[in-house]
């Protein structure tokens, strides 16, 4: 009796093995080429560099040439995509409030950008590979922006280079540990990803759904979660090298290099600091903490708005950036 219950016992544990292999390979899905991901996501003012070390940098350099120069640095899993909203009013759009040269660009591992075989992803690669695209485009003075880990990569590219940072904004950015209730109400799609047995399973399958509701956790009105924009952000992170490189930089987010008082007293140059009162990914209270350690800084927050305030506040969040950046460059730039 005990051998045939151990032998059915076997045999179902056999089954549900079989079943979830198959479920598996029924989710999991492979990479989308370049050439079918530049189709869809391009723009008119698309262009690419090639940088030292095998990246082929996908950026939009948009705006008046010769007008003072924003550099905008995306987030987490996000692309280039996610600044429209402000490149439309500060740079592009019939009703732009100013003129500016905006640069926006994809980070190794996101967007269009390609990284070689092997990177070792990290916020430290990550603000190395905007210094060489800055050499590779003669800049040599220029305002800096970063959201969410594309802040991190912004004030660790300002504390590297402040000679040509004369202005830097963060926007939800993170670089503070974080602690256990900051993780709390974190979206279900981050918890997964930074398991180390499950995450590297979790990358190849489609995550859409998880995509989605990663998507709507940033933002307070899910409305703006719109179909278009979770398959881009599903699609941009199946291009070839991009899931190891966001599961490296998922895997390894507790082993950067901190924010501390200490670190940010280098900066001196004008900092403007946003953030949404209901981030669920970075807490508010982080954004405070820049502000304490950034003499001079401006803190401004936004209320009823999540972690991305520059698509789900556009036209607030883009009039703050113009307002600073016009206080650092007046008199010699004057309103249009």
């Amino acid at each position: 009796m005990l051998k045939w219950l151990f032998g059915g016992l076997l045999a179902l544990i056999g089954l549900a093995a079989l079943i979830a292999v198959g479920g598996y390979f029924a989710l999991k899905r492979d990479d989308v080429p370049y050439a079918t991901l530049a189709t869809k996501y391009e723009s008119a003012a698309s262009r690419y560099a090639d940088l030292p070390g095998g990246i082929r940098m996908h950026y939009r350099d948009e705006g008046l040439p010769g007008a003072p120069v924003l550099v905008l640095i995306h987030g987490f899993s996000a692309s280039l995509h996610t600044w429209e909203p402000w490149v439309e009013r500060l740079a592009t759009g019939e009703n732009r409030i100013n003129d500016y040269r905006i640069i926006s660009i994809d980070l190794p591992g996101h967007g269009l950008t390609r990284a070689p075989a092997g990177y070792q992803a990290s916020i430290e690669s990550l603000r190395d590979a905007v210094a060489e695209f800055v050499r590779a485009q003669n800049l040599t003075s220029f305002a800096l922006a970063g959201s969410s880990m594309g802040g991190n990569v912004a004030w660790e590219y300002a504390l590297a280079h402040p000679e040509q940072v004369n202005a830097l904004i963060l926007v939800d950015s993170s670089g503070w540990p974080e602690v256990r209730e900051d993780l709390a109400d974190e979206p279900t799609v981050f918890k997964l990803l930074r398991n180390p047995v499950l995450g590297p399973a979790m990358s190849q399958l489609d995550n859409t759904r998880l995509v989605r509701g990663g998507l709507e956790g940033s933002f307070v009105d899910t409305a703006l979660v719109t179909d278009a924009m979770v398959d881009r952000y599903v699609e941009l992170s199946r291009a070839p090298g991009h899931r190891d490189i966001l599961l490296q930089l998922t895997l390894g987010f507790r082993e950067r290099n901190y924010a501390t008082a200490e670190r940010l007293a280098a900066l001196q140059m004008p900092v403007l600091i946003l953030t949404g009162d209901q981030d669920r990914l970075v807490p508010p209270e982080h954004a405070r903490q820049f502000n304490e350690a950034i003499a001079g800084s401006q803190l401004i927050v936004f209320e009823n708005v999540g972690h991305i305030p520059q698509e789900e506040r556009p036209a607030e969040s883009s009039m703050a950036a113009h307002e600073f950046l016009y206080r650092v460059y007046s008199p010699e730039f004057a309103l249009q």
